[in-house]
């Protein structure tokens, strides 16, 4: 399996448990507005990982990124808030954790769509 791949999966579990978020939350932890983003985000990920996994294009790895990004940053709270239960403090950080190995795992791509920026036009 490409690295590409590896990380589309890995983006793919964790935007699952996201998408799960309204049903997942006590209303507490993670707070039902957080689960509520959380959920939409991950359901607009994995509409991203499945387009991305038929034709890992540019712009939709970038997509993926940002979103898978801007979730993992709803989970950072759950390190400075008191009375966060540990388990939920382990959670948020497999989260921020995979998120960024996944991420790392697509950057070979987006690297190679960076370099090829110039390229195109000069053909034309």
């Amino acid at each position: 399996m490409s690295a590409v791949r590896t990380g589309l999966v890995l983006l793919g579990l964790v935007s699952l448990l996201d998408a799960l978020g309204l049903l997942l939350t006590d209303g507490e932890h993670p707070p039902i507005e957080v689960a509520a983003i959380g959920t939409a985000l991950g359901v607009l990920s994995l509409g991203l990982v499945a387009a991305a996994w038929r034709r890992p294009r540019p712009a939709l790895l970038w997509g993926l990124v940002v979103l898978r990004v801007a979730a993992a940053a709803t989970a950072v709270p759950a390190f400075a808030l008191p009375d966060v239960p540990g388990i939920a403090r382990v959670g948020a950080g497999a989260v921020v954790a995979l998120t960024v190995v996944g991420c790392l795992l697509l950057a070979p791509a987006l690297r190679r769509d960076r370099a090829g920026v110039g390229h195109d036009r000069d053909d034309r």
